[in-house]
């Protein structure tokens, strides 16, 4: 198993590189991320296709410095793939020679429906999403995948990118109707099939557009990926950026690095989410480099993680938990109090995801922290869910690991600021009493075979060690509960 796997992805605006750290089987995190603003294709749409010398050089510079830095990680395998603007080059085998002889890279050039593919289960494995069509808009082209049941169904690659339409419709003269009618006239051929009301946003557009959201509305949550927006009443802001210069566009919140392509490939966004009907758009921080990385780990299952593996969630039990059966102990146990006191807080079975990845990550702070290990816990939870999780889910998980101790739980309510993401205090509340008790139960980690029962509004707990009762003595639940604790007799040792 290569530890530290490093991905290349030479796209016609830039080229990034990810390095991922496997853990286990399935768990993983990004180590390292890193671009080169090469631009290879620049000036080649209005040569032909034809890679330029200036570019070209930029590209093979950046990709040299790729290959060592991916060395100076341990990385014992590295995958490089090219998209649109190397796969149009009539000159294309020249670079790639001329490539492998500078820097030792072995690059392949994929298809646009293997890049639309790779960027689909990118999306499909790493999103709390089983629906959609992804749209990954670069520099040459636009790819669409059609996702269904968490996995990719179909695929299509259009000679779409911000850079094409630049060079085509921008740089002489800002013709916008004449750009638009090419989109338009470009996806007639687009399939029936991919309409969707969610529409999953891959690669660099989606990511500006999501900042720029993001900070205008002063949403809480700084992770873009898994941001979600509503596309109602957008169409006033797409056609501002559209429509503006670059001090517009700085107002409006994008980098400078984002000003000469941005108007282009949010044109693009714009008509392909009307043409297939989307209402919400959701952003995507993984693409065609995750995608890629998740094709070679899952070769034999067909691209797709096994359904409930959450390699994030994974990933932090690999690295910072201590103890696998205390681990199963609480997520197991949590699920049966949640069952046992159903009656009372009548809560959906939806509400046990986020439990159980709490009850999970109990213990992982202390190998940070041992003073303060709960707020490690909730730490870790939000920072490090990144994948399979929404950002209500991280954001709970994270409420629920500070507060599930006794004063905390008491007096916590939704920080104004995170009331739109958080559920109401007393749903929240029941979640971490449950994940409470759980824990009290176990103080003595011994993983007691509990019986548990609920009398009306009475919790009664039989086979608990004598630290786990000594805790319930004084503790009053913020509901109309009462947990009382059975605790069988320690018979003593006879002599001899």
């Amino acid at each position: 198993m290569a530890r530290v796997t490093a991905v290349i992805d030479i796209g016609s605006n830039s080229a990034r590189m990810a390095l991922f750290e496997r853990t286990s089987r399935y768990g993983f995190h990004l180590l390292k991320e890193i671009k080169s603003r090469a631009r290879i294709s620049e000036n080649a749409y209005k040569n032909g296709g034809t890679l330029q010398p200036a570019a070209t050089l930029r590209a093979k510079n950046a990709l040299g410095d790729f290959a060592k830095l991916a060395k100076s990680y341990g990385a014992r395998k590295i995958i490089a793939v090219a998209t649109s603007a190397v796969r149009d080059a009539p000159n294309r085998l020249d670079f790639l020679r001329e490539t492998k002889e500078a820097t030792g890279l072995q690059i392949r050039v994929i298809g646009g429906e293997e890049e639309a593919k790779l960027g689909g289960i990118a999306a499909a494995n790493l999103l709390a999403v089983q629906e959609g069509v992804t749209i990954d808009i670069g520099g040459g082209s636009t790819e669409l995948a059609l996702v269904k049941n968490g996995a990719v169904v179909e695929a299509v690659s259009f000679n779409l990118g911000t850079v094409r339409l630049k060079e085509l419709f921008f740089d002489e003269a800002r013709n916008i109707k004449g750009a638009t009618r090419f989109i338009e006239e470009t996806l007639k051929n687009l399939p029936a099939s991919f309409a969707s009301e969610r529409i999953i946003g891959v690669g660099g557009t989606m990511r500006a557009l999501a900042d720029s959201i993001i900070k205008m509305e002063n949403y809480p949550f700084g992770a873009l990926h898994g941001f979600t927006f509503s596309l109602r009443g957008r169409d006033d802001f797409f056609d501002r950026i559209i429509k503006s210069d670059f001090g517009g566009l700085k107002n409006l919140g994008f980098k400078p690095e984002r000003f000469d392509v941005i108007r282009e490939g949010t044109l693009i966004f714009k008509i392909v989410a009307k043409t297939i009907c989307a209402k919400e758009a959701i952003t995507s921080g993984a693409g065609v480099r995750e995608g890629a990385f998740l094709k070679d780990l899952l070769r034999s299952s067909g691209g797709k993680l096994p359904n409930g593996v959450a390699p994030s969630l994974v990933s932090l039990l690999d690295r910072f938990g201590d103890d696998r059966k205390q681990t199963r102990w609480l997520a197991t146990n949590a699920a049966r109090l949640f069952e046992t006191l159903r009656p009372l807080h009548k809560l959906d079975d939806g509400w046990q995801k986020p439990l159980i990845a709490a009850a999970k990550l109990i213990g992982t702070g202390a190998a940070i922290d041992p003073y303060y290990p709960s707020e490690q816990e909730s730490l870790l939870a939000k920072n490090g869910l990144s994948y399979g999780f929404t950002h209500s889910d991280r954001l709970l998980i994270a409420a629920l690991l500070k507060i599930r101790r006794k004063k905390e739980l008491i007096a916590w309510n939704p920080p104004k600021n995170l009331e739109k993401l958080l559920p109401e205090a007393k749903t929240a509340k029941w979640l971490a009493l449950i994940l409470l008790i759980a824990q009290t139960i176990n103080v003595a980690r011994d993983r007691p075979k509990i019986d548990c029962l609920l009398d009306g509004s009475i919790l009664l707990i039989a086979n608990v060690s004598y630290l786990g009762a000594e805790a319930f003595e004084r503790f009053k639940p913020p509901f109309d509960l009462v947990i009382k604790i059975d605790r069988p007799a320690i018979a003593p040792k006879r002599r001899r």
